[in-house]
Formats: structure tokens, sequence, C-alpha cells
């Protein structure tokens, strides 16, 4: 019996000895973070998948995991297909899926530290057309059957300090305050960790990619606020820092104090807090009011102080990545090189910067056919060589003190084909046409998406991810609540409206499956564009990020004169930045390749 099948055995001997019919077990922390600590990789642990995204049903005699269409191959390299059935998001759900397969009758667990409000209402009510339950449980199953599950963090919070934050902690709160009094309001309850985080002006290492730390907050009217950590985490700096207008108490004591909000307006945030938030406010009598919480906003628009920090974390990144490229120009072809010694390399690079504080997610380092893998983690096991004539993606970032990066370059190794260069420069026009978008101040991401597939579709071509995230100030590389991607299935953030300020990722792709992979990605700075004549506002983009775009991939006869232009008017501007950060045959390899097409 393999190690999965033993743990899925455990798993529902442990159901049975529980009196439930089934579980759901989600990639996902008592904060809905989208990368989460060792001891809530229950999902990896249960079932080997690796990614950051999905989730998984067991029932007596069936078991599904959940995933989207950025891992579709990686669940099936990573996931025993003879255990588990394959369902896509979101032409299905874990709900429906329950609706249909669970026992009649059945009673079916859930832990409500991990689960939306939504989600549960979702769910009672397909599993109630069954004659099922949904049941809440006080302890997960699957932590009672994993031996060695790591503990919680125990690192110490940091200062993060006002000359890389922009404003002061206080000044945030009282912001906050104000709104509650807008909404009639008296508090809010804060589990986000960046957005607490953000609002305290502190970060942490208990996420790994994720400067933040395990913490909830309540921030009341008057600007003060209660603060729940483990109290090994706190140091003597951080207490000063925080001051008397914040009460610190143990982590353990959260849900306890909600009887101190009786009768009490209290604003929770139905995207980022979990089920067990809500009942356990509603049980205790507060007046709970579901809205989103104003952090998640203001800390997506991002201030002078953040913007040139970014600015500043993305040229030394950028000259980190143009040394990377340069080395694998010349490595590669050599042969010997792999997928680990080019992530390995790169990450090199990085940490010669001296102010490398960790990775901002696990680098994509696919070669050949790995690179069409959206989300692929390379492991020993499917380690590749980089081999001649094919493609390497690689698809990483940085977390700086002063910013958070994330790009995506394509190298050719060898000669790559006539459709490998058709693909990357469909690719290209489509990010040069969203680079270049103009748009009136309104405008959601939704709506810019089609811009950069439109040249993939004029071939019958496309991708299965979005094409923009948010990006946080040293904090997640994927925040909320902006996005540019299909509105089709209801995506979050594809509705929101861009405003100036906010950083989004620019990352239009092309992946063909078991031969290769493509993507471009840049970060991208949401700024007040002057229109003459122009009848409202108008918004557009600048470009943060700098690193050459790989020249032997373009097909320049497929380039308007202005999409020439842009790449030349791009490549310049890398020169300007990065060239003054590089020396000898690095600097020239770099001329070289900004130089016009």
């Amino acid at each position: 019996m393999s190690t999965h099948e033993a743990r899925l055995k455990a798993l529902r001997d442990q159901l049975k000895a529980d009196r439930l019919d089934g579980f759901v077990v989600p990639i996902c922390d008592e904060h809905m973070s989208e990368y989460v600590g060792a001891y809530a990789q229950r999902l990896a642990w249960l079932t080997g998948f690796q990614g950051s995204a999905g989730a998984a049903a067991i029932l007596p005699e069936d078991a599904a995991i959940f995933v989207d269409g950025r891992y579709t191959l990686q669940v099936r390299d990573q996931v025993d297909g003879n255990l588990w059935q394959y369902q896509s998001v979101p032409q299905t759900s874990v709900a429906a899926w329950l609706g249909e397969n669970a026992p009649e009758g059945g009673r079916i667990g859930y832990d409500p530290w991990l689960h939306t409000k939504a989600w549960v209402e979702q769910a009672t009510k397909a599993l109630a057309e069954r004659g099922a339950e949904l049941v809440a449980v006080d302890t997960n199953p699957v932590d009672k059957i994993w031996p060695d599950q790591p503990e919680p963090s125990k690192a110490k919070l940091v200062v993060h300090p006002e000359e890389l934050a922009g404003r002061n902690a206080h000044d945030k709160r009282q912001e906050i305050a104000d709104w509650l009094h807008a909404k009639h309001a008296d508090a809010v309850v804060l589990s986000a960790l960046d957005s607490i985080a953000w609002t305290f002006n502190i970060r942490g290492k208990d996420v790994e990619r994720t400067p933040v730390a395990l913490a909830y907050a309540i921030v009341h009217g008057d600007a003060t606020a209660d603060f729940y950590v483990a109290p090994e985490k706190m140091a003597d700096d951080v207490a000063k820092h925080l001051g008397n207008a914040v009460r610190v108490h143990d982590r353990g004591a959260f849900a306890g104090d909600f009887a101190k909000l009786k009768g009490k307006h209290v604003v929770v945030d139905p995207e980022r807090a979990v089920s067990a938030i809500f009942k356990g406010l509603d049980d205790a009598g507060a007046i709970v009011h579901p809205m989103r919480e104003p952090v998640v906003l203001a800390k997506a628009i991002k201030n002078p102080v953040e913007i040139a920090g970014h600015r500043a974390a993305q040229a030394r990144d950028g000259a980190a990545l143009s040394k990377f490229l340069r080395w694998i120009s010349v490595e590669a072809p050599k042969g010997g090189e792999t997928e680990i010694s080019a992530q390995d390399k790169l990450l090199a690079f990085r940490e010669e910067t001296g102010l490398l504080e960790d990775l901002s997610f696990d680098t994509i380092s696919g070669a050949g056919p790995n690179g069409a893998v959206v989300h692929y983690r390379v492991s020993e096991e499917t380690n590749r060589p980089l081999e001649m004539n094919s493609l390497y993606l690689v698809d990483s970032g940085g977390q700086y003190r002063d910013g958070t990066t994330d790009v995506t370059r394509t190298v050719p190794i060898g000669e790559p084909t006539q459709e490998m260069r058709d693909r990357f420069t469909r690719v290209l026009k489509g990010h040069i046409a969203l680079a270049r978008a103009i748009f009136p101040a309104g405008t959601r991401g939704g709506q810019l998406d089609t811009l950069a597939r439109q040249y993939l579709w004029e071939a019958g071509l496309d991708y299965a991810h979005g094409t923009g995230h948010g990006v946080g100030s040293f904090l997640s590389v994927h925040e909320g609540p902006q996005r540019i991607a299909m509105s089709a299935g209801g995506q979050a953030g594809t509705d929101e409206p861009l405003r100036a300020g906010m950083i989004l990722s620019n990352e239009p792709g092309y992946y063909k499956t078991d031969a290769y992979g493509i993507r471009i990605e840049n970060l991208v700075l949401v700024v007040e564009r002057d229109v003459p004549g122009a009848e409202k506002p108008v918004l557009g983009f600048e470009t943060l990020t700098f690193a050459p775009i790989e020249r032997r991939l373009i097909d320049v006869s497929m380039l308007s004169a202005v999409e020439r232009q842009w790449v030349d008017d791009y490549h310049a501007k890398v020169l300007e930045i990065v060239g003054p950060q590089l020396e000898g045959a690095d600097r020239a390899w770099l001329e070289a390749q900004c130089a016009p097409l």
C-alpha cells in the first residue's frame, strides 16, 4: 500500500470513528491565506498535491480532488488517479460534487476554521437536496491522523518601518475608525494576514514566501485595537511599536473575546474571514455586518513611498535576472544544466544583492514539456535537463523589504522552431496591447483581459489562467482585490475597478501540452494619463519590471510599427535602469539584447 493510499484509508477509519460519512479538505488556514504554513498543508500531506489552490472531498467509497486550469497537468502527475477522481473548477465544485455523490442521509464533516460562510451555505444547500447534512467538527480529523504534523511557526514579529511603509500605523487605524463611523459600525475583525501586517506595520516569517505573522485583530471605532498573537512571537521593539492603543492578547483568546462584542455592530469580510468567526460572533450576540473590510482597498492603492520602494526593488531584481539570463544563454547550450541547477543559480544571483529576504513564491523552472505545466514546481523526480532546441520558462520573484517582484521570461535553448516564434510573438503582442492600454476610470480588470488574448484567439489558441493579479508591498505576491482575467465563472476581482496606485502583473502565455510553455510577465502600475480632450479621467499602465525580452523568439514580421517601437523603447529603458548595475560580459550581453529590433 502506497503512503497516500494508507493516509486515505486512515482518514476513512477516523471518519468512521467520528461518525462522519465524509470530509472536505481544502488548501487553507484559519486566515483564508493563499500560501499557508507547513502545519496547514493538509491536502498535500493527504494526497501529494503540491499546488497552492485546490480541495478534496472524501466519502466512504469515492474521493475527488478539485483544481482549476492552472493545475490540470500537475494534479495528474502528483495525485494517484486510482485513489482520486480529478475534478475541474469552475466546471464543477466541491459542493456540487457532494450534492451528487454523498450518501443519502449522510453526515459530511468540515472544519469551520477553513471555509467561508458562503461555502458552508452552498454545501449545506447541495447536501440538503440529497437528504444529507454538513457537520462542523471541533477537531480536524486530518490532524488526528497526521503523526508528525509541524507546529505553527514561533518566529518573532518584526517592525516594518515608516520609511518603507510610507504611513504610520496610528494613521492607518484612524482611517479605519473613520470608515467604521461612516458605516455606523463599532468594530471590524481583521483575519487576513496581509491586512493585519499592513495595518500595524509589522511583518513576520510564519508563512513561506509571504512575510506575515499568524495573528488576528479587532480594530474599534476609537482607533484602538485588540491584537491576538502567540506570546512567544512578541519582542520588546514590536510591543513598543504597537503602543498603548493596541492591546495584545494570546492568539488562543481570539474566539473567546467575541463575548465582549455583544450588542456591537461588527464588520466581518465574507471573502476573507472563515465561517467560525461569523458563527462565533452570532452566538456571542454581536450584530454582524458582512462587507469587505477597509484595509483591502487601502493596501492595494500604493502610496508614493511604497511605489518608490517597488521601483527600487524591481531595478535590483531586474539586474539579478539579467545576469541569470546571460548565464543561461552561455551555459545551457553546453549541456549539464537542469531545472534545479538553473533555479538555484537564479536564487544565487538574487542573494548577491544582499537584500533578498525570501522568494515571493516557489520558482517555476520549467524545461521543455514541464514549461507547459502552468504552476509547475520542480522536484528531484521531475527535474529535466535543459536540452537543445527547446524552450525554458522561468517564473520567479523576490521579497525585498522595499518591494515584492514577480517576473516571467521564456528562453530558447538552441534554435526555436517557427511555431515557437509564432506563439511567442502572439503572446508578446498581447502583452504589448495590455501594457499600452488607455482606459477610462472605472474600468474593470475583466474588461481589459481580451486585449492580451486577441492575437492568440486569432489562431484558435488561448491560455487557462488569468492575465494579471495584484501584488503587495513586501507582502503577498497575489494581492486583491484587483485582477485582470476573463469574467466568466464569477472569478473574484475581475469586476473591481482599477485605480491609480494599484500594481498588477501583465502575463499572457501559451502552453502546448507535452511540448513547451511560453509566458511573458512584467509588473505594471496603474497611473493617471493626460489625454488631450478627454471628457473623463483616464488611466493607463506604467511598466515596473525591467529585464530583456528574448529577441530570438520574436518574429519581427508579425509586429506592427507601433509594437516594434514599444519593444525598442522598453529595451532602451532596460538598458538605462539595469545597465549601470552590470559590468564586463554581463553589460556587453545586455547591450546586445537591448539593441533596436
